[in-house]
């Protein structure tokens, strides 16, 4: 598994937030992506796109409450195509079973189209310590990888990066002359993942969807990467998260319409492409061996947990980080592991463990737009707001996201807002305080010209006020004007 930085969310968001290469990065292209689905939705129409919707989300609840059924039939479907089906419980047993594909086939050299469960799993590096050449073919995936960083989008991994940003990378690790023409650049990678393709002894693949009833692993993508992955080495390895089942290829066609006009806006990306088993005798090409690695790690805790179960749900489209205040300021790395954004800070924590990644659920305004965009309806800040429940009421307290004096000031702040006695008298306080406060050694750091002052000194309150204007008070409350005018029998 990949480095786990979740625990650092905070200063690497504080970081990230003042990068302005980084936002102009984010609002060029994420902005774009939204943009284009708008567009695509209003060609079918609302009511065809929420008709479509509601199909998806179904397929999916149906198959994640009968999963148990689902994969037992994915396993003699693949068996029964020639293939062969691994579960791994996490990212080590995972690893091992691709090790031992490794070992005993004398592997020597690997190509990859994009794969976000790879990532989680940490792959690239077990691979590379056994000798074996990894190449990322994907074109963003390919250069996150000579950048050495991981990607920052579920859909497009150097979206943080800028044209001028790769022509430098390039120049660095290919050495070509510099230029920035982006059609230049992809046929320089072309080029040389062309040799790598043909060279491959291994080719490893994610999946969008797994189709139960055929056994047939799914990719969708812009790229031919992914059919030359899965067709022109001797061996093809697909490795995707087991929520990714779905039950048959009428199934698919609901997906299909839905993915691509969520993901990047389009009506349709430019491949489709579907394996089934290695190769037939009749067939000119494809892989010798066929093995399909369904991966757990974490995932039955999510089935296991009514609250969170949603999470599955997901495809992956990428919808919900294009549209979100808080990614569009401070992209995917802050976030700390492979999956960012609003889904990330649901789906991270319960993947690595809600002490590490505690801070993730608080990284949402709750504005519910995540939910609005999602092509399953998956309600995101819901579920944010059971992990914050969860974090708040533990009986660890290392594991709360809140410091004890915090929840002594929320202890006492319910106190006061339940006794009228003391809201009264704590009110007339204040009100005293905003009035005198100025010419007073106590409150003349708090107060000026009769107002509470923005980014007034407040050790324990400071987070909140540095940001937020503490509220003036009136001269006369409700329950003053109810006391002395509207509450007297006029008639």
């Amino acid at each position: 598994m990949p480095e786990i930085k979740t625990q650092e969310f905070t200063a690497a968001s504080s970081n990230a937030i003042l990068d302005p290469k980084l936002r102009r990065a984010l609002d060029r292209v994420a902005e774009g992506f939204h943009v284009a689905r708008l567009d695509r939705i209003e060609e079918v129409t609302q009511q065809t796109w929420d008709s479509w919707k509601d199909q998806a989300r179904n397929i999916k609840v149906h198959t994640i409450e009968h999963l148990d059924y689902y994969l037992d039939l994915l396993d003699k479907n693949v068996t029964a195509a020639g293939g062969h089906l691994h579960f791994a419980k996490d990212s080590d047993e995972a690893n091992e079973i691709v090790a031992h594909i490794v070992r005993t086939r004398n592997i020597k050299i690997a190509t990859k189209s994009k794969s976000m469960v790879s990532e989680e799993l940490g792959l690239n590096p077990v691979l590379e310590a056994m000798g074996v050449e990894v190449w990322e073919t994907d074109l963003g995936e390919y250069i996150i990888q000579l950048a050495e960083e991981t990607p920052s989008h579920l859909v497009a991994p150097a979206l943080h990066k800028s044209k001028e940003d790769v022509a430098a990378l390039f120049t660095e690790k290919l050495g070509i002359p510099y230029d920035e023409d982006i059609y230049h650049m992809a046929a320089t990678a072309r080029t040389i993942l062309r040799d790598k393709f043909m060279e491959a002894d291994l080719g490893i693949s994610g999946a969008n969807f797994v189709v139960a009833e055929t056994g047939t692993l799914v990719i969708i993508s812009n790229e031919g990467n992914g059919r030359l992955c899965t067709s022109a080495p001797r061996v093809h390895i697909g490795i995707t998260g087991m929520e990714k089942v779905i039950p048959s290829m009428q199934d698919l066609s609901t997906f299909l319409r839905l993915l691509p006009r969520s993901a990047t806006g389009q009506r349709i990306t430019s491949y489709v492409s579907m394996a089934t088993g290695p190769r037939r005798l009749e067939d000119e090409d494809g892989p010798e061996e066929f093995h399909l690695i369904l991966v757990d790690n974490g995932r039955s805790k999510i089935l296991a947990d009514p609250a969170l179960r949603e999470a599955l749900y997901c495809i992956r489209c990428g919808a919900c980080l294009n549209i979100c205040p808080v990614y569009a300021r401070i992209g995917g790395h802050a976030y700390g592991w492979v999956y960012p954004g609003p889904i990330g800070a649901v789906v991270s924590p319960m993947l690595v463990g809600l002490p590490q990644a505690k801070e993730l659920p608080q990284a949402s305004s709750l504005c519910g737009a995540c939910r609005e965009v999602c092509p399953i309806n998956i309600d995101i800040p819901k579920m944010l707001l059971d992990l914050r429940k969860k974090t708040a009421e533990s009986p660890d307290t290392s594991l709360r996201s809140a410091p004890e004096i915090e929840r002594v000031l929320a202890r006492l702040y319910a106190r006061l807002m339940s006794s009228p006695l003391l809201l009264k008298t704590a009110v007339k306080f204040g009100r005293f305080a905003q009035k005198v406060g100025g010419a007073t050694p106590f409150f003349s750091p708090l107060t000026k010209d009769g107002k509470w002052i923005k980014n007034a000194y407040l050790p324990i309150l400071s987070r909140w006020t540095k940001s937020r204007d503490l509220p003036t008070l009136p001269d006369k409350t409700f329950h003053d004007i109810w006391e002395k005018e509207l509450s007297r029998d006029d008639s």
